[in-house]
């Protein structure tokens, strides 16, 4: 079993105990406790599991992770994963971008191109983008979130209603097996329905730990999207719903 194999089948072991210990986990791989503290730490680190005393559980389902701590989370990750959607988007394209650390990557990485024509739900893309002049910047009207940046509430959703646009770019917390996209925020999640209803084509950028992770609420259903980009190949599970919603994947670096 490779390492990633022992990773993988850890998050599953977790998820369905609620709470795994050292012991059980070194018994059940037949390695040392210290692979195991090291597997554990990593995980910790990428958001997939919460590191208790003893052993692992699960992240909370209804408090997502600190914005500071989530813009360091994977962030090579996000970064190949970022380059990977801005090769996919053409000059002179419109599109929306969302709330999101990865989504502010690819805000990052999209300057380079000309003639965009961008609105967004997110400060932070915003501040990146607005020294481009050759770019169009709208920035909807909204509640600012103080922790993040995001502009979220009915006025939000009223403003993203009057636009179409040729791209919607969109993160999310976590992926269920069902296809399920979930996130922690209900007003979040009603801003991002509003962007894939008035997107032609809607990219989900979401790098590996989203396919172990729980939240609250859900956003939609994987095959509303027309492609996702990622780091790794998800799980079968993912893999066969890709296949069945005919949704394009792109593994940044592969």
């Amino acid at each position: 079993m490779t390492q990633q194999d022992r990773h993988d089948a850890i998050v599953t072991l977790v998820k369905h105990q609620g709470y795994a210990s050292i012991e059980q986990l070194t018994q059940h791989f037949s390695v040392t406790p210290q692979t195991i503290r090291r597997d554990l730490n990593q995980l910790a680190d990428e958001g997939a599991i919460k590191r208790v005393h003893g052993g692992a559980g699960l992240e909370s389902s209804t408090v997502n992770t600190a914005y500071h701590t989530r813009k360091t989370l994977n962030a090579d990750a996000k970064q190949h994963i970022a380059e990977c959607v801005a090769a996919q988007i053409p000059d002179s394209a419109s599109l929306f971008i969302n709330i999101g650390t990865s989504n502010e990557m690819v805000a990052e990485a999209l300057r380079d191109h000309q003639g965009l024509e961008v609105i967004t739900n997110n400060l932070n893309v915003a501040a990146i983008l607005q020294h481009k002049e050759d770019f169009n910047v709208i920035i909807a009207g909204g509640q600012v979130r103080s922790r993040d940046g995001g502009i979220i509430g009915e006025a939000t959703i009223d403003f993203i209603n009057q636009f179409k646009v040729d791209y919607g770019i969109i993160g999310i917390s976590g992926i269920d097996d069902d296809g399920s996209l979930l996130e922690f925020d209900y007003q979040e999640v009603r801003v991002a329905q509003a962007i894939i209803h008035n997107s032609r084509q809607v990219f989900l950028t979401a790098d590996h730990s989203k396919f172990h992770r729980n939240a609250v609420v859900r956003q939609g259903n994987i095959s509303q999207i027309d492609a996702l980009f990622t780091d790794r190949q998800p799980p079968d599970g993912i893999l066969r719903l890709l296949r069945k919603h005919d949704v394009t994947l792109h593994i940044a670096g592969a």
